[in-house]
């Protein structure tokens, strides 16, 4: 097998190929459905989890040493730059995500930080430019240093919240100065561990007025993309107030703020909180909300969020069906939330990765539009519905009736009853179409 230095890049082989590093499925510029591939899926590369995570776990150390033989925090930084934008030209990947502390090195106090920051900003900007890259979306770490512990917009302590705040403005200014079109708030810790210690109103108000200070300075500022909401039921918080979509939908709506934030939703935090990766996207979507989408899985024999690169083709496909449904993707994409296991500890293993990912979504690209092609599943999902279309369904569906019409309606009816809804036969053409 090749070593990381000898790949210049990876190109399209089909899926007849036996080359390690090739795509067997992603073709960037094939065009489907009025689109090339690498518009539809919109990859992204995660800065964390690829540049910066050496395969520590709660009950290990380090695997893997990305300090790339640099011991200056500065040079290390911009070595770990300089390799995240060669990496992305070999896989192709035009678009990146990050954290302000994935970019920078942590200085002593918040000003040097920030510091830092501001100067890895405008090397990345000059990286960007020259390797024709696009910030997909940003964030803040408010939940990493133990000054956040208890919470940063959510904190007890004012002076937190006010931390929170600066970093929070100097990441929409990168985003801003960096071209980025997504800005996304992970709570992290804002939840609590016990509500013999929490007041939940004033924690629920406060991030309230957090995400309207932080949406009206970006607005104020130039910023004309999408703030992103991302839930996460739990971990390290035993309840997060951003549980799942619904969850932070509501809050939304309670405080006015659905018109600027959508979702950014997380294969593996929809299976934490008990739903399919599929149901938050579907739920995002009819609300209006649909933004972006973090792409991995999770292993359901573990009870944490594993991070791994999507392999899992029904997960794939079923996501870019809602992916279609909704319209597809305007300021969001697929972004790579996802890391190597720890023993897959090399660089090669990280492009392995990533042409996993890639090819499994193209997969289920691929294998999604033949689901709408056919129309089988849609057709019988709209026949199931067609007493909505006439009769006193339609005036149920255009608010025309009353309980009273209702009731005299339902006191004449002789025979009520509900067709199936012929699950296992939809699930078998599901299987025909993905394999035939």
């Amino acid at each position: 097998m090749k070593n990381y230095g000898e790949i210049t890049g990876i190109r399209y082989e089909g899926k007849d190929s036996r080359e390690p590093f090739a795509f067997k499925y992603y073709n960037p510029e094939e065009v489907i459905a009025g689109k090339t591939m690498k518009e539809h899926l919109k990859f992204s590369m995660s800065y964390w989890h690829t540049i910066d995570a050496e395969g520590v776990d709660m009950f290990g150390g380090p695997s893997m040493d990305k300090k790339f033989g640099k011991i200056d925090p500065m040079e290390m930084y911009r070595a770990k730059a300089d390799f995240a934008f060669e990496l992305m030209d070999k896989l192709g990947i035009e678009y990146y995500c990050f954290h302000d502390a994935d970019v920078a090195p942590e200085g002593r106090t918040v000003r040097e930080s920030l510091e830092n920051f501001e100067v890895m900003v405008d090397y990345i900007c000059g990286l960007q430019k020259r390797h024709n890259k696009k910030l997909l979306w940003a964030t803040a770490n408010n939940f990493g240093d133990k000054k956040f512990m208890a919470g940063a917009a959510t904190s007890c302590s004012a002076d937190v919240f006010a931390v929170a705040a600066a970093k929070v403005k100097s990441c929409i200014d990168a985003t801003i100065k960096l071209g980025g079109m997504g800005y996304v708030f992970w709570g992290g810790r804002e939840g609590y561990e016990t509500l013999l210690n929490t007041d939940v109103a004033l924690e629920l108000d406060n991030m309230a007025r957090f995400l309207t200070m932080a949406r009206d300075y970006g607005r104020k500022n130039g910023f004309t993309g999408d703030f992103y909401i991302e839930p996460k039921p739990k971990e390290p918080t035993k309840h997060q107030y951003d549980f799942d979509a619904a969850t932070c939908l509501n809050f939304l709506r309670k405080y006015n703020l659905t018109g600027d934030f959508k979702m950014n939703i997380e294969a593996n935090h929809a299976t934490l909180a008990g739903h399919t990766f599929q149901h938050e996207l579907r739920m995002a979507a009819v609300n209006d909300a649909f933004g972006s989408i973090d792409a991995n899985q999770g292993d359901m024999l573990l009870g944490w969020d594993t991070d791994q690169f999507p392999t899992n083709v029904y997960d794939t496909t079923l996501c870019m069906l809602e992916v279609f449904k909704a319209g597809g993707f305007t300021n969001g994409g697929l972004n790579f939330d996802a890391k190597t296991r720890r023993p897959s500890n090399t660089l090669e293993d990280i492009l392995l990765a990533y042409i996993a990912g890639m090819d499994s979504f193209a997969l289920g690209l691929r294998t999604a539009l033949k689901i709408i092609e056919d129309g089988r599943i849609d057709a019988f999902v709209d026949n199931r519905y067609r007493s909505y279309r006439e009769g006193i369904g339609k005036k149920i569906v255009e608010g025309t009736t009353a309980f009273e019409e209702l009731s005299d309606y339902a006191m004449n009816l002789t025979d009520v009853s509900v067709e199936s809804g012929r699950q296992e036969y939809l699930e078998t053409v599901f299987n025909n179409i993905l394999f035939g």
